[in-house]
């Protein structure tokens, strides 16, 4: 069975609470790349990214819907991502290996085909593990820990970042005080890995930028951040229908202060090829502003369009609009 959505993805496991929260959520690290690439390729889309104000990376949920008809592996993803859309950045989702975590074998596998095409493993975007924000201690604790070996896997493939969903029931100040210790405790932990714990704005409180970034400099932890999400707004679901939302530019606007990745959603696009749920051209400029130079992450959930085709579509909008 194939889903048509992370959120649909998610609620089939079980871990939406009345506020409408996802426990999905992509990312991208601002961490340089180190990986040099020689294939013809790879020449031609350097010549394009260099004139970006950032660097471009490929979230592998745009491929989801091909992982679950099996017709593509996760092992498979680097060459995928280099070699048909001539990105050298990837952003692994835990779902496609999630008992691979502590499989030396597998992750020296995955870690030698990124090596073999150049490509740089730019984050690991974790779901399923608890939620971080129960205001339950013992299933907060829970949650924490089952992270752990995510943030190890993160570290021996090069990644900087793990991506966490920072979701749970209760008022929202509740949700906030218990986000904070979670994400502090894990920050901690993940720091010595040096690796970056960072939160997407996903759906309920998460949704809302002022609740987040107050969550995250509460943390106040060099390595805990945001992954603004330019589409992910939705503060509240009525069967499984966005009832309210908050304002997209102001969300990032808010995010981006804490921002160590960002993620381009994209749905579907005009006949110019510009997205039609975000201005790229008003959005870009908030990332701009915010001085950030990382990764931005093509995140393509759309339905009209092929999944390949989707991606194109997403890295040509922001190779157009995304110039120095």
């Amino acid at each position: 069975m194939h889903y048509t959505n992370r959120r649909e993805f998610i609620k089939s496991l079980g871990l939406l609470g009345g506020y409408g929260m996802t426990a999905g959520l992509i990312a991208a690290c601002t961490t340089k790349s180190t990986q040099d690439s020689t294939s013809d390729t790879t020449s031609v889309a350097a010549a394009v990214t260099n004139d970006l104000f950032f660097k471009i990376s490929l979230a592998e949920w745009s491929l989801h819907r091909t992982l679950y008809d099996k017709k593509m592996d996760n092992l498979d993803f680097p060459a995928k991502a280099k070699n048909d859309f001539g990105i050298s950045a990837v952003e692994y989702v835990n779902q496609f290996f999630k008992d691979k975590a502590k499989d030396s074998a597998y992750l020296a596998e995955l870690k030698k085909r990124c090596d073999d095409n150049g490509v740089t493993s730019v984050l690991i975007m974790c779901d399923g593990e608890g939620a971080m924000a129960d205001i339950d201690p013992k299933k907060r604790k829970e949650a924490v820990e089952n992270h752990y070996k995510w943030v190890e896997a993160a570290k021996y493939l090069g990644c900087h970042s793990i991506r966490v969903n920072c979701y749970g029931e209760g008022s929202a100040e509740e949700v906030s005080k218990a986000g904070m210790d979670s994400l502090r405790a894990l920050s901690e932990f993940a720091s010595q890995s040096n690796i970056n714990v960072i939160v997407e704005n996903h759906g309920g409180f998460s949704s809302n930028g002022e609740w987040l970034s107050k969550v995250i400099a509460g943390v106040n932890l060099p390595n805990c951040g945001t992954l603004p999400d330019f589409g992910n707004f939705c503060l509240k679901r009525e069967n499984d229908t966005c009832v309210d939302s908050y304002d997209r530019y102001k969300g990032v606007t808010e995010m981006m202060p804490f921002a160590k990745g960002v993620s381009a959603k994209s749905y579907d696009f005009d006949e110019n090829g510009n997205c039609l749920e975000t201005d790229y051209a008003k959005m870009l400029p908030i990332v701009k502003a915010a001085g950030y130079t990382g990764h931005i992450g093509i995140e393509y959930e759309g339905g009209k369009l092929s999944e390949e085709e989707g991606i194109r579509a997403t890295k040509k909008l922001l190779e157009r609009l995304g110039g120095i």
